[in-house]
């Protein structure tokens, strides 16, 4: 009865099943037969197999199959399965692997948590990864994996490497650049960075040696997915840190914004002070077009206020450019002797370029004064307010 249950829920919900498989033919037909207890709305992706795959799924007729004629990796495998489901109009997609290590009937474990969400969720199943027939390799990729997720999106989960997964259709990214193994770990990070809610349900595991077959390619696929890691991390310092910050900031009113970051925040006034000096000294810096990106970057390494020193760094705004140029300028010109003389009226690129040396001098000294100026106040303010607000208590 459950099983009815479930399959009416998966119709009701939109949910299909993505079996990506190749050379598996010892697990493949338990793996089917499991999921038909659930649900006819299969497709399975033949990537190329040269065993006795095909002969099997012959016997399925009943299942949607996308036959590749050459193997081209899991990553375009699942693709090309998840192509499919969106022009089925499904709503949701369940991956399973085909080499016997997930249990179909964890499948209700994810459409029940689908079933009970108001929101999209992207679901990862949460391997024991402890347990004594799980691979050192294994092991060990899963928690690597987990620190790099976690680095990119700032989410912890306990397993991103897990091929039984429900994907939102709607909801996850239309384009993708990778083919092999790494694309699970694409998927996961773009869903992140669009907001869709990532976790992990627990589901059982089993390896057995005797009829399991692994594709992974230690050396070819760990330098993929670092190469691709390498990628992500650049993008979430570099794109999507600023940008998630410029966000939340632009729907901030000033009078908000201090109360709740500067007067209202937990942190000490010296971690405020720091990230004032730090956002200050980023602003003045010679780094255009990096100040922002940088500012959040050494942020989130030194531990500071990310905000309150990002609004910071916007000391150096449009309208205030020609004035910190000048400024530079002058402090610059005290141990680069400047000839002609400088006239704020005339401030120009041209200008900059013939005075280089004496502008990036000039720029660090300014920036770095003005750090220590503007940090060491802040600092003294924040104190005396803090003092005022627990003599009032």
């Amino acid at each position: 009865m459950e099983n009815v249950a479930i399959a009416e829920v998966m119709k009701r919900l939109g949910i299909v099943v993505v079996v990506p498989t190749y050379n598996n033919a010892r697990t493949l037909s338990r793996v089917l037969d499991g999921i038909l207890q659930y649900t006819l709305d299969v497709i399975v992706v033949n990537d190329g197999s040269t065993d006795g795959t095909s002969n099997i799924l012959a016997g399925y007729p009943m299942l949607d199959v996308i036959t590749q004629s050459e193997n081209s990796g899991k990553g375009l495998a699942l693709r090309a399965g998840i192509k499919r489901s969106l022009s089925r109009e499904f709503k949701y997609a369940i991956t399973i692997d085909s080499d016997g290590q997930h249990y179909p009937e964890d499948i209700a474990s994810f459409v029940r948590y689908i079933a009970n969400e108001d929101e999209p969720v992207l679901l990862i199943g949460s391997r024991n990864m402890a347990q004594d027939s799980v691979p050192r390799k294994s092991s060990f990729g899963n928690r690597f994996s987990n620190f790099w997720f976690w680095l990119e999106t700032g989410i912890k989960l306990t397993d991103t490497q897990s091929g039984f997964r429900a994907y939102p259709l709607q909801h996850i990214a239309k384009k993708f650049y990778t083919t092999k193994f790494e694309f699970e770990i694409e998927i996961i990070v773009r869903a992140a960075w669009a907001g869709v809610k990532v976790i992990n349900i627990p589901v059982r595991v089993l390896y057995d040696p005797a009829e399991r077959v692994s594709h992974f390619r230690p050396f070819k696929d760990f330098t993929r997915i670092s190469v691709l890691n390498t990628v992500l991390v650049f993008l979430t310092f570099f794109y999507i840190l600023p940008r998630n910050f410029f966000r939340n900031f632009k729907k901030k009113k000033l009078a908000d914004f201090i109360k709740e970051n500067i007067l209202g925040s937990d942190d000490s006034p010296k971690k405020k002070a720091l990230s004032i000096g730090l956002g200050v000294f980023m602003g003045i810096a010679p780094v255009w077009g990096f100040q922002t990106a940088l500012t959040i970057t050494l942020a989130v390494f030194l531990r500071l206020n990310k905000v309150l020193a990002f609004a910071c760094s916007n000391i150096s705004l449009a309208p205030f450019i020609p004035f910190v140029i000048y400024a530079s300028l002058l402090v610059g010109s005290l141990l680069c002797p400047s000839q002609p003389s400088l006239e704020l009226g005339r401030i120009s690129l041209d200008m900059v370029k013939s005075h280089l040396l004496q502008y990036l001098v000039g720029s660090l000294l300014l920036a770095s004064g003005m750090a220590l100026l503007i940090g060491f106040s802040s600092y003294f303010f924040l104190k005396i307010n803090r003092q005022k607000s627990i003599a009032q208590r």
